[in-house]
């Protein structure tokens, strides 16, 4: 899958807040001039109007309730 074709499914798929996340992740997958592929303004703009309205933040757990003594 080209680097630009992965980027944007990363968006889509809503782990993402930002273009920073994206870029992160297409390095650790082996991704190679990801800096360089998507360093154009229409592609970043755009990555981040998905990464918008797409990103689901984790939820976090409650704390815990101390057992009773």
């Amino acid at each position: 899958m080209p680097t630009v074709e992965r980027a944007y499914a990363l968006a889509r798929s809503g782990k993402f807040k930002d273009v920073a996340g994206i870029k992160t992740q297409l390095k650790a997958e082996g991704f190679r001039a990801v800096d360089a592929l998507l360093a154009a303004r229409s592609i970043r703009s755009h990555l981040e109007a998905i990464c918008a309205a797409t990103y689901k933040a984790p939820l976090e757990e409650p704390p815990q309730a101390d057992p009773p003594d």
